[in-house]
């Protein structure tokens, strides 16, 4: 009797999460059609330049996350082994995504008016979802796992990219001590709740992160695995948003765009890249 509750309890779980993900993908692809992408439904309560860093993401989420849950889902449905390698790539991205959306753009400012408190229940849906999925593809993935990292390799991958993490770090920093010292810095008197919650999720996430999956890669190689591909998952998902945004913000001419962002933010991508190759090539499955 036991066992039947538990492959009961199993498939329902099972089933469920594939649902979640298959909507969520859903109703990104929705948000990205409804938003300034395509039909300009939605008007978010922020600068009319910022639609630059909204395309982008848009076009991310359309061309790679939705494809990505969808796809996850259907392969979660069928039992195929990889649906959770898709699924936990996405997560931690849309959790960043879900924040930025909503609590990101200035509700608050009589400066802006716009629509997207009324597509509220979408993004809600799409954070619980996230972390539902979160847990469960932390829960299902494989946990025996070694690792053959050859320490060379590994101090080489580790100096790049804490290097251009601390040059990236840097950035952030000295635009927040520009804010402290003078009351502005560039494009914050536009989107002064945007700049913060970007300083502040990357300072106190993204980077951390980055420090943190690097560490355990040298003390615990062995049993960190789906950590590790959690967190390549949401570098790489949030890499590829970060990009895509300077590049239309470069088509567009867009005041805000720098040429140095942009660069430290493709060189990152393409250690990103390179990093996450690297560790699923020096992962086996026992």
């Amino acid at each position: 009797m036991e066992q039947i509750i538990s492959l009961q309890r199993a498939r329902f779980e099972r089933v469920f999460t594939a649902f979640l993900a298959i909507l969520s993908g859903v109703i990104l692809i929705l948000l990205a059609v409804q938003g300034p992408l395509f039909l300009d439904h939605i008007h978010y309560k922020t600068a009319e330049v910022i639609n630059n860093q909204l395309l982008g993401q848009d076009i991310v989420n359309l061309l790679v996350l939705a494809p990505l849950l969808i796809a996850g889902g259907i392969s979660l449905l069928l039992k195929k082994r990889f649906a959770i390698y898709l699924l936990l790539m996405a997560p931690l991205y849309l959790i960043y995504y879900v924040l930025s959306y909503t609590i990101g753009w200035e509700w608050s400012s009589n400066l802006y008016t716009g629509n997207n408190e009324k597509w509220f229940f979408h993004f809600l849906f799409i954070l619980i979802s996230s972390v539902i999925i979160l847990f469960y593809a932390l829960a299902e993935f494989p946990e025996k796992v070694q690792s053959h990292f050859k320490r060379k390799h590994l101090l080489i991958y580790t100096l790049l990219n804490l290097f251009f993490m601390l040059i990236f770090a840097g950035m952030w920093i000295s635009e927040v001590r520009e804010v402290i010292a003078t009351g502005t810095a560039r494009g914050y008197d536009i989107a002064p709740t945007a700049f913060w919650l970007v300083r502040v999720f990357d300072l106190g996430f993204t980077i951390p992160l980055g420090i943190l999956s690097i560490y355990l890669l040298w003390t615990r190689p062995d049993t960190t695995f789906p950590v590790q591909f959690m967190f390549y998952g949401f570098f790489l998902t949030m890499i590829i948003a970060v990009n895509a945004m300077g590049v239309i913000m470069l088509l567009n001419n867009d005041p805000t765009f720098l040429f140095r962002d942009l660069s430290v933010f493709l060189i990152l991508g393409a250690i990103i890249s390179f990093g996450f190759g690297f560790i699923l090539k020096n992962y086996r499955t026992t």
